[in-house]
């Protein structure tokens, strides 16, 4: 399903997003205070353009747990949990928000990847007992923050996790679903909340060639105890050795500039700007707090202590996944 347009557009204020998060809000207004709501344990972001796979059958999570990075054959009922499906040559290409509920086992996916997420998995059923489905047209994803006291009764699925939760609802109820749960904030303010919390995104934190080293998701989406999955032997001999290609950093742009770079951004070193490009910008934003901050991906051997340039914006570093 594509061109999901969610009809809380329909609030007063919303503003579309673009690019990636066409369909839902980008803001409502006044994104400062959207994140400061989301900060305090308020309001809401409309995530209904995101892809929505369940997985039902008795086999669901034995099987799964053949294919996904994470360990997920014994995953309790109602405990959330990440995972990416790798190519044969141990690069991403996609990434799942997953949760089971004792009988189906529902994920949420970047826009646009289910229908490819839901074809690898068709593939690979063979005589599992599994039903794979693409439910976006049913159910849509809706974010609590942390601190929420919002009723979550009647979602289909809960994750809960330490930034919040992510329920998924009955999209034709959507609306009403959402009526009480405090001011909406758009995925920029989300989005803001994320990068500030180091959580990569694919196809933003990715690209074709990035293997899970580079973007620390070997923290919460791989588990290093176990193999057969496709691309396992590439996250061993990396982890093994130590020296993934790339890593990813988090930058505190000087707050003087008008513009924020844009995805793709070259990243130079300050101290030579007019020299080879050492990494690239994978996402920007205004913080309520910290002001312009971005996260990016450099070359692994960048000193830590380096100002670098996102194209003409000075930045210093925190270090996410260490040299």
């Amino acid at each position: 399903m594509t061109g999901v347009k969610s009809p809380l557009l329909s609030l007063p204020g919303a503003v579309p997003a673009e690019g990636a998060d066409e369909g839902v809000a980008a803001h409502y207004g006044d994104i400062f205070r959207e994140q400061r709501n989301l900060s305090q344990g308020a309001g809401f972001v409309d995530l209904s353009h995101r892809g929505v796979v369940t997985v039902t059958g008795p086999d669901r999570l034995s099987w799964l747990h053949l294919l996904l990075t994470q360990h997920v054959s014994e995953l309790p009922p109602q405990q959330a949990t990440e995972a990416l499906v790798l190519s044969p040559h141990g690069h991403v290409e996609h990434a799942l928000y997953l949760v089971d509920d004792g009988t189906t086992t529902w994920a949420h996916v970047e826009p646009g990847t289910q229908e490819a997420l839901v074809a690898y998995l068709e593939s690979m059923r063979f005589f599992y007992r599994v039903e794979v489905a693409d439910a976006t047209a049913e159910y849509a994803v809706v974010h609590l923050p942390a601190g929420s006291t919002a009723s979550v009764e009647g979602a289909a699925a809960v994750r809960e996790l330490p930034y919040g939760r992510d329920l998924f609802v009955p999209r034709g109820e959507l609306e009403r679903f959402t009526d009480g749960f405090g001011p909406a904030a758009g995925v920029w303010a989300y989005e803001a909340l994320r990068i500030e919390g180091h959580r990569p995104r694919l196809g933003f934190e990715t690209d074709h060639r990035t293997i899970p080293h580079e973007v620390d998701w070997l923290r919460t989406a791989v588990h290093l105890q176990k193999g057969c999955y496709r691309g396992q032997e590439t996250v061993a001999r990396v982890h093994n050795l130590g020296r993934p290609p790339r890593r990813l950093v988090f930058l505190h742009l000087d707050g003087t500039e008008e513009t924020l770079p844009p995805h793709g951004t070259e990243v130079r070193l300050a101290t030579d700007p007019d020299g080879r490009a050492l990494g690239f910008v994978t996402s920007s934003a205004r913080h309520h707090e910290l002001g312009p901050i971005a996260l990016a991906i450099v070359k692994r051997n960048v000193p830590v202590e380096a100002v670098l340039l996102a194209g003409t914006v000075p930045g210093t570093q925190d270090v996410i996944v260490p040299q």
